[in-house]
């Protein structure tokens, strides 16, 4: 999560404007907030896939899931000014808006998941699905992978190894490798992954914790983009179950039609989780989040646990949602983040063709994808120095992005849907340009 951050030491070549900026940025923020880049980008306005800067240079953005549907997409702000305008309050009054929007994302699930509960956030939605998980099961063990992000909150910050060494693991965690073809080869790969779960729910019963959950990300985005050959998991979750534990799938990056094959991430799986979580992209960036789950499964807290959040699921936070899903469908994003992510693969296969000493593998599912970077193709060394360069290189091409992966040197490649052919020119020539810079 700090791997791409501004160093103190990078100040002196920064612009004085911007000087100017990062000294206010510290004094009245403080050191957690962190800023991208060597030469930290200042923005001022957006639009689609396009950001625009304080000079009025264009930016492609290659990472930002948040504006799912593009920055400033008209259809929300017209939708969320709308009900602004008549009413904003909480979900103790009655409102249709929370109706009607319950039944049109369920509608997009298995049948099992049937029950819906709001919030503001991604981390508030994973701390909620925690806190289920242990009522349900009367166990207290959650496993995440080992390079997870699930949120910030006391409970899931202690559930993200991809914070750092600075935040310790819950004692009542346990992580497991992600799955991953490149390193650990593909045969039997559902099967190696099951049984590392099998492990970790066997450690967490001798050091006296019973099993709650599997909290994953079913494309294991932190850990390095990892969407793995649809139906992997299965062999996983069917372990997950039999050992009392229950799925909880994390869909704030692979969900609302990212991938392409399918409208949430764990659909290109064939599974069916107990619970399922979504964040700001629910809502194009205004704070809405969303905990989906079987009746069953929500009624062991909901019978316990009268639950109010304040502005979860207000009537403004629901018609941003509402419009998200409308553009979704009008605009037929699914089927195109399929096509243009197709076309993205290609492209950025025929750049690791022409520099195949370090680009080791291009990986992805929709407009979902991981270009990883390595010190030689024969030994797959991670090349995280590398992965640092380049994204500078692609800054200064006015491509944004940035890295991910337990070392490093993955490019997290995540642009809002509207993303199109001649941007996957734009980002393809980028690479090749930034690599041949660099030296290779």
């Amino acid at each position: 999560m700090d791997t791409n951050s501004f160093r103190e030491e990078d100040f002196s070549s920064v612009p004085a404007a911007e000087r100017a900026l990062i000294e206010r940025r510290q004094r009245l923020l403080g050191g957690a907030y962190r800023l991208f880049y060597r030469k930290p980008v200042h923005l001022v306005r957006g639009r689609g896939q396009y950001l625009w800067d304080a000079e009025g240079h264009r930016y492609l953005d290659v990472y930002n899931n948040v504006a799912s549907i593009g920055h400033s997409h008209p259809h929300v702000i017209e939708a969320v000014t709308r009900q602004m305008s008549s009413l904003n309050t909480h979900t103790r009054y009655m409102h249709e808006t929370i109706l009607d929007y319950s039944e049109r994302i369920m509608a997009t699930m298995p049948s099992p998941v049937d029950r819906a509960m709001y919030m503001c956030t991604g981390s508030e939605a994973n701390d909620l699905a925690v806190r289920v998980a242990r009522l349900y099961t009367g166990g207290r063990g959650i496993i995440v992978t080992r390079e997870a992000y699930h949120g910030t909150s006391e409970l899931t910050s202690g559930l993200s190894p991809a914070l750092g060494s600075g935040q310790r693991l819950s004692p009542e965690a346990r992580t497991v490798a992600a799955p991953d073809p490149y390193r650990h080869g593909a045969e039997d790969l559902g099967h190696r992954f099951a049984l590392e779960l099998q492990a970790q729910i066997d450690d967490l019963r001798r050091a006296g914790v019973g099993f709650a959950a599997f909290l994953a990300d079913s494309i294991f985005s932190s850990d390095g983009v990892l969407p793995n050959e649809p139906g992997m998991l299965r062999e996983a979750i069917d372990l997950v179950h039999a050992n009392g534990g229950i799925f909880i799938a994390d869909e704030v990056q692979p969900g609302f039609a990212r991938t392409g094959e399918s409208f949430w991430g764990f659909q290109r799986h064939g599974l069916v989780p107990d619970l399922v979580t979504t964040g700001k992209p629910m809502g194009n960036g205004i704070p809405v989040s969303g905990l989906f789950g079987r009746n069953e499964v929500l009624q062991a807290f909901s019978d316990q646990v009268p639950y109010f959040n304040t502005f979860g699921g207000n009537p403004v936070a629901m018609a941003a949602a509402q419009a998200v899903l409308d553009v979704i469908e009008d605009e037929d994003l699914q089927r195109h983040a399929q096509e243009v992510g197709c076309r993205f693969l290609e492209a950025l296969r025929g750049v690791a063709r022409e520099h195949p000493d370090v680009v080791g593998d291009v990986r992805g599912a929709g407009l979902f994808v991981g270009f990883e970077l390595v010190r030689d193709a024969e030994s797959r060394q991670p090349d995280k120095s590398l992965a640092l360069d380049l994204i500078e290189e692609l800054r200064n091409r006015f491509v944004l992005t940035s890295v991910a992966g337990p070392f490093g040197n993955v490019l997290k490649l995540r642009p809002p849907l509207p993303f199109s052919a001649e941007d996957v020119m734009w980002v393809a020539d980028a690479l090749d340009e930034s690599l041949t810079a660099l030296g290779h």
